[in-house]
């Protein structure tokens, strides 16, 4: 049964998740942060960040003085280029077996079920067993998942589609459980007002493996070399293994005793009762499922490589390449995206930007106009993105922060694989460019709708987030 979403969680009671209880005092006064794990033992002080210019835009690092932080923000980096590189190869080797762009949406499809599925009920165990074992045992899943669809590629024909299915499905599903413990921890490790600036920093490194690693996969794919591709994931990802497994102990706030599966199956559906009373957090999934659907362009571009920029060098990497590129400049100057008041408008605002963005890359000629739309997308997109994290992971209490983030990624990465399914059966059906310039028109105007038919999400404020109400309203 779950508790009235009204009344604040005891977490909350003195200004935030994890303050109440897990502080002592210093004889300076100063508050001492206390041991999660030993409640009655002081742990290794943190550095206090220096106070930022309310002029900066460069991206806050402060973070990053966090160590257990340090070890997640450098297991995402390495873990990027290698993952990059296979999404990146996996649609390529599906055009490449099919021709048929259907067909690489449909790929997407095949990794949104276990993606489902896993991720709503890997957030529910996110909220049930320690984190850090978690990530370190889907971690190393992933790695030998990666391993084998490296060696599929080396297969007769360049490879099988059914096999190559199959262990995207596993692939997937690895994720779906992995990501929502990572982004669970982090106001555990950095406190609810560097959660922000922590998301900011993570989500501008991924953008930078989402620009290397097309890059390099483009390459390699020139040089007809797959197995290479799929190979650098592997590798990177036991790599990031070893990183969490320096972590201390990670448990969510309230659990005790073993995990169950009957208890994680209930989560979920404590989670989507949690979620039915909270209109602002389930409008921040609404619209990004909203934008990814209707204007995701990925799975049209294996078409336009081979088709509108043939001429031009390394075209699959650029066009995969040229989202990140506008989100990781925008990530590098996003120290005013982190004191943003009117979260709500901003992220309605960005989400307009991105349909815009989309119609003009459906509509482009060249392909150095097509990566200038894409790259405007991408610095909306990851606006939004930031907001809308920022907005959830210090709303939600702890012991539903991991459902809530299952959710997210669940929204994340699903959006894009309806989007593919939508965008590749229209480009077969009419073109790739009724497929683009109709997906950004929709999602410009149901940004619209949304804006008056949900006021409360529009008004929403980061300062009203201490309180209940204003997310209710």
């Amino acid at each position: 049964m779950t508790k009235d979403p009204a009344a604040p969680h005891p977490s909350q009671a003195r200004g935030g998740p994890l303050q109440q209880g897990r502080s002592s005092t210093s004889p300076s006064g100063d508050e001492l942060p206390v041991d999660p794990v030993e409640p009655g033992k002081v742990a290794e002080p943190v550095p206090v960040p220096a106070r930022r210019s309310s002029r900066s835009w460069t991206i806050d690092t402060s973070p990053l003085r966090n160590p257990g932080y340090r070890r997640l923000f450098w297991g995402l980096t390495t873990t990027m280029v290698g993952q990059q590189m296979t999404l990146v190869a996996v649609p390529v080797q599906v055009y490449a077996l099919t021709r048929d762009s259907l067909l690489v949406g449909v790929t997407s499809i095949v990794s949104l079920v276990p993606l489902v599925v896993f991720g709503l009920l890997g957030g529910a165990i996110a909220d049930a067993m320690d984190r850090r074992k978690l990530m370190l045992v889907t971690g190393v899943g992933s790695a030998v998942t990666s391993a084998l669809l490296a060696l599929q590629a080396l297969l007769p024909g360049g490879g099988n589609l059914w096999l190559l299915w199959v262990l995207v499905a596993a692939v997937s599903g690895f994720t779906a459980v992995n990501q929502p413990a990572r982004s669970a921890v982090i106001p555990a490790l950095v406190g609810p007002e560097g959660v922000a600036a922590a998301n900011a920093l993570a989500m501008t490194v991924r953008q930078v493996g989402v620009i290397v690693g097309p890059l390099a996969a483009g390459l390699l794919i020139g040089l007809g070399d797959l197995f290479l591709a799929y190979v650098v994931d592997a590798v990177t990802l036991l790599v990031a293994a070893l990183l969490i497994r320096g972590l201390p102990p990670l448990p969510p706030a309230g659990v005790a005793g073993p995990l169950r599966l009957g208890a994680a199956l209930r989560g979920v559906g404590e989670g989507f009762g949690f979620l039915r009373t909270q209109p602002v957090l389930l409008m921040t999934f609404v619209v990004d499922v909203i934008a990814m659907f209707f204007a995701w362009p990925q799975a049209v571009f294996p078409e336009l490589a081979e088709g509108r920029f043939a001429g031009s060098a390394n075209a699959y990497g650029w066009l995969f390449a040229g989202i990140s590129i506008g989100a990781l400049l925008m990530g590098l100057t996003s120290g005013w995206v982190s004191r943003v008041d009117r979260q709500g408008a901003v992220v309605l605002a960005a989400i307009v930007v991105w349909g815009v963005a989309i119609v003009g890359f459906g509509l482009a000629p060249s392909l150095w106009l097509a990566v200038l739309c894409l790259a405007v997308a991408g610095a909306g997109d990851m606006v939004s993105a930031v907001l809308r994290s920022s907005m959830l992971q210090t709303a939600a209490p702890d012991e539903m922060r991991g459902r809530m983030q299952g959710v997210f990624i669940v929204v994340v990465a699903g959006g894009p694989r309806l989007g593919d399914l939508r965008a590749g059966a229209m480009a077969s059906a009419a073109g790739v460019s009724v497929a683009m310039v109709s997906g950004g028109v929709v999602t410009v105007v149901a940004m619209v709708v949304v804006a008056l038919a949900v006021p409360s999400f529009l008004h929403f404020r980061a300062s009203q987030k201490g309180s209940a109400s204003p997310i209710r309203s």
